[in-house]
């Protein structure tokens, strides 16, 4: 489909090149040619019309010198006639009526030559001048309509020419389309969502016949809590925690990191406090989003981040550690080059006939900068397996329990306490086994129940308006004051309640966080 819009772009580009530019400049020439026409136009038009205001010009003078003309000749010839007026004025009236008869003559030639010359350019104006006017613009329209027809042409060529290009891509998505395989799709996906945790082992019998010499088995659900490197537990299911198929609106939380301070090691355990077994790990594949942008990606191959952020937390966890034990031997093999070199510089230095030291040099030189290269790229990969670490529950002080680790014993602490961290920091023990086997009891028979409401342990303002269109957020606007139920466990979330019903993750920098001190410690 990206091909097949590509030719589309093909052709909208030859278009711009081989037609719209040519078509601009063309219209810019035809706007100067026609002005031109139009000002040769207006230029004949202002002439014959001096033209004609010269006929009528001479015209008017003309008929004028004729007029008094005729006065003169009249009042010579009263004069002529009038025995009482002197031979004198007489023959002033006579010169004066030569003289008006003389301009009426030259009035009369003039006349004449400008109504020849008006005839004539009036001849010329609409025989000539205006009719080679409008041939020009004739032709000029004429030729802009084959430019047009050309364009057209021209378009069709460069259409015609992708055309089975196009066919081959439309081609291509239907082969595409007829060789999607849901099935190798899914195992896609499964590859990069997949967890990497393993199903616990069998629970094995534990006889309550000798209670004073139990013997307990590494995958027992009651497995003592008295080593400091021992097992969670996750044979018991805490309420709502092991079901991936969870209400929207309630992601699955982290369960608590800790009992109450109050706690006695031996003493009785709500049946509302829960534990951290593995359901803790499954919630955390459930709602996490590894950065998997879009399906094609996966497809394709697309490229994973180098610290493997894409990939859920257990899975992460390994790649690292493998990552880091590569580049562990791969510095292991340089700092053995490096002493075989150091090792060979010094036989040269005794005996300078078996090779020059100084050649060496560079060699050992490069060896060095790899070590320190390797060795900044291992610590930066150690520093994202220890923030992996880090926020995979209990990864310090606890290893999951499977077919591929092995219980560490260690000194038993009041019988069967562990030392834990709370949330708060501060460190608390364990309830003892017989306490666990009531909590187990009691979430096998409220297991379908829903989950109890965690109760607030503070306030919090948002500072900016969060959109949450991720399954597991919730959306808060500027200003708005709500209720914290759990903090950020380090992941830059922070778990807050609007109201019973509403109740979600935002990230922990849009908000301000105001901890009750009392509640956060009960």
């Amino acid at each position: 489909m990206n091909d097949y819009a590509g030719q589309h772009e093909v052709v909208s580009e030859n278009l711009a090149s081989q037609i719209l530019a040519g078509l601009a400049r063309y219209v810019q020439e035809l706007k100067q040619e026609r002005k031109s026409h139009f000002h040769d136009g207006r230029k004949a038009q202002q002439h014959i019309e001096t033209c004609w205001k010269q006929l009528e010009s001479s015209k008017r003078r003309f008929e004028r010198d004729c007029k008094e003309a005729d006065r003169a000749q009249q009042y010579f010839e009263k004069m002529d006639a009038d025995i009482n007026v002197t031979k004198a004025d007489v023959e002033k009236a006579r010169q004066q009526a030569q003289i008006r008869h003389q301009m009426a003559e030259d009035s009369k030639a003039d006349y004449s030559s400008n109504l020849q010359k008006f005839n004539h350019e009036q001849r010329d104006y609409y025989h000539t001048h205006i009719p080679n006017i409008f041939q020009k613009i004739q032709e000029m329209e004429e030729q802009r309509i084959v430019r047009l027809g050309e364009s057209m042409k021209t378009y069709a060529e460069v259409d015609r020419q992708v055309i089975p290009i196009i066919g081959k891509c439309l081609d291509g998505i239907v082969k595409a389309a007829e060789g999607i395989d849901g099935k190798t799709d899914s195992q896609l996906v499964i590859e990069a969502y997949k967890s990497g945790f393993e199903p616990p082992g069998d629970i094995e019998f534990e006889d309550y016949t000798q209670p004073m010499k139990r013997t307990v088995s590494e995958n027992s659900l009651s497995n003592s809590r008295a080593d400091s490197k021992a097992e969670p537990k996750f044979g018991g299911k805490p309420k709502g925690k092991l079901w991936p198929f969870i209400k929207k609106n309630k992601p699955p939380p982290p369960p608590p990191a800790s009992a109450s301070p109050s706690a006695v090691p031996n003493g009785p355990q709500s049946p509302k406090q829960q534990k951290e077994p593995l359901s803790h790990r499954f919630n955390e594949f459930m709602t996490s989003k590894p950065k998997i942008h879009c399906f094609r990606s996966l497809k394709r191959g697309g490229a994973a981040p180098e610290d493997f952020s894409n990939l859920p937390p257990e899975q992460r966890r390994k790649k690292l550690q493998q990552k880091v034990d590569e580049l562990n031997k791969e510095m292991q093999k340089e700092m053995d080059q490096r002493e075989a070199i150091t090792k060979m510089k010094d036989v040269y230095l005794k005996n300078p006939q078996m090779g020059d030291p100084a050649s060496l040099d560079h060699k050992l030189t490069e060896v060095i900068q790899n070590i320190d290269k390797l060795r900044l790229e291992a610590q930066k990969f150690e520093a994202w397996l220890a923030e992996v670490e880090g926020r995979l529950p209990a990864r310090g002080e606890q290893r999951r329990q499977s077919g591929l680790y092995d219980a560490q014993p260690a000194p038993a602490v009041n019988n069967c306490a562990q030392a834990r961290e709370s949330p708060d920091g501060s460190y608390t023990e364990e309830q003892s086994q017989e306490s666990e086997v009531k909590v187990l009891a009691t979430d096998f028979d409220d297991e379908f129940d829903d989950e109890e409401p965690l109760p607030a342990i503070g306030t919090c303002k948002a500072l900016y308006t969060f959109d949450g269109q991720n399954e597991g957020t919730i959306s808060v606007t500027e200003g708005e004051t709500l209720y914290v139920i759990e903090e950020d466990k380090g992941d830059g979330w922070t778990r807050i309640r609007r109201n019973e019903d509403e109740e979600g993750y935002v990230p922990t920098s849009y908000v301000e966080v105001y901890l009750d001190k009392n509640a956060k410690d009960s």
